[in-house]
């Protein structure tokens, strides 16, 4: 299985750049990416122009690695991003199972 195609096709920039990053850090099996800033109109993070986003990301790269861990492998791969465009972001990072080869 490859990282989820079926994406819009009008994502933002933002979220390309985020998508990108998580890709060529870890080569998910499946990678969901939620901007959720519609649901914090009004909020100190909204206003200027950064936006929420939730990530649920599978790989093999979080195999026999804390949920901690795994969320802070996460962050260091968008690293500036997290200065500069995003506000917040929700992960859900696990590796495949086992015994079906899925998420």
């Amino acid at each position: 299985m490859t990282a989820d195609s079926s994406a819009p096709s009008n994502l933002s920039s933002r979220e390309e750049r985020l998508r990108a990053r998580l890709e060529a850090r870890f080569a998910p099996l499946e990678l969901v990416i939620e901007d959720e800033s519609h649901f914090h109109a009004g909020h100190a993070g909204a206003a200027g122009g950064q936006s929420h986003y939730r990530v649920r990301i599978v790989a093999e790269a979080f195999r026999g690695v804390a949920p901690v861990a795994r969320h802070r492998l996460v962050y260091a791969a968008v690293g500036d991003m997290l200065q500069t465009d995003i506000h917040a972001l929700a992960i859900d990072a696990s590796p495949p199972h086992l015994e079906t080869g899925k998420s």
